[in-house]
């Protein structure tokens, strides 16, 4: 059964849907009958969005606002380039309408744009950044000359190759940021070698859960990620033992440093952090790189099993 897509704003401030709406016509103004569909994804879609979080951290004020997320889906013969030129001009529009710049105090618009033929193509594929958007988003305009594909049970031959994109696109990033704590540690960067480590791990924690699952977790938090990818591997829980006092401060240093390493003018790590540190995130680089490719070969077995 084809599930339709959702169409209320009802629970946002009407404030939002009125900008919203806005926006959408904005769209449909600009690029005429270039544009098939128009989408709302992301937190306002959700509902969890922040529309203005102020605080001071570590001495330093910030704030954060959640951006209106807005997939606008062309007909096949469009340019991506010059959708996006348009999109600017529709921005521009917008911020000029609430009386304010890109970067006044303002919910910001975050545009990408899909040909409906390639939006289709990653459904049927079922990668999660577009099964995500047709399964929580809401429509905000629809030509109604196009319909949007099924997602269709994969067999093992497309799993095993999904699972291989996604197990080596991560990797790859893991293994950058791994070489670049070397290079931070060689010019005694402690703190930014660390937060590489951070990065290091998120990537291949998102290694593992994507190649056995397709999907992965909108988080940072490396807490959340080692226990999601441990139902998937319990080796990768010999990598952080948490037994001693400084096997606990070890752990902290890294899951603190997303945030604190470049914000926090009190955060600090040593010479032997870092150096205690690294042969760990190689360990997990190891660990990641055979249980993934373990799994891939087993997609592929499967795969020829069942021709």
């Amino acid at each position: 059964m084809q599930i339709r897509m959702k169409k209320s704003l009802s629970h946002l401030p009407k404030e939002k849907q009125t900008d919203l709406r806005l926006i959408a016509r904005y769209v449909v103004e600009v690029l005429g009958d270039q544009c098939e569909m128009i989408i709302l994804y992301g937190s306002y879609a959700r509902g969890n969005y922040v529309e203005y979080d102020q605080r001071i951290e570590f001495g330093i004020p910030t704030y954060f606002m959640s951006d209106f997320d807005i997939l606008v889906i062309t007909r096949n013969d469009c340019n991506s380039s010059g959708i996006s030129r348009q999109l600017e001009k529709v921005e521009d529009r917008y911020y000029k309408y609430k009386g304010m710049g890109r970067y006044a105090f303002t919910t910001h618009i975050h545009f990408i744009d899909e040909t409906i033929k390639d939006f289709n193509k990653e459904i049927m594929k079922s990668r999660y950044f577009y099964t995500d958007i047709k399964k929580e988003g809401i429509l905000l305009y629809d030509s109604g000359n196009c319909k949007l594909a099924r997602r269709r049970k994969l067999n093992f031959s497309e799993i095993g190759e999904l699972g291989q994109e996604y197990y080596t696109t991560k990797f790859k990033i893991a293994t950058s940021f791994i070489r670049s704590a070397h290079h931070a540690y060689d010019d005694r960067d402690f703190n930014i070698a660390a937060f590489f480590l951070h990065q290091a791990c998120e990537n291949l924690y998102r290694a593992i859960i994507l190649t056995f699952t397709m999907h992965t977790y909108k988080i940072h938090d490396l807490e959340e990620l080692i226990k999601a990818a441990k139902t998937h591997s319990l080796e990768i829980t010999k990598v952080f033992p948490r037994d001693t006092e400084e096997e606990i401060r070890l752990f902290n240093l890294l899951l603190k440093a997303y945030i604190e390493a470049r914000y926090n003018k009190y955060y600090a790590t040593t010479k032997e952090d870092i150096e205690a540190l690294i042969p760990r995130v190689e360990l997990l680089a190891a660990i990641t790189k055979e249980v993934c490719e373990n799994r891939i070969k087993e997609y592929a077995s499967r795969a020829r099993t069942t021709n």
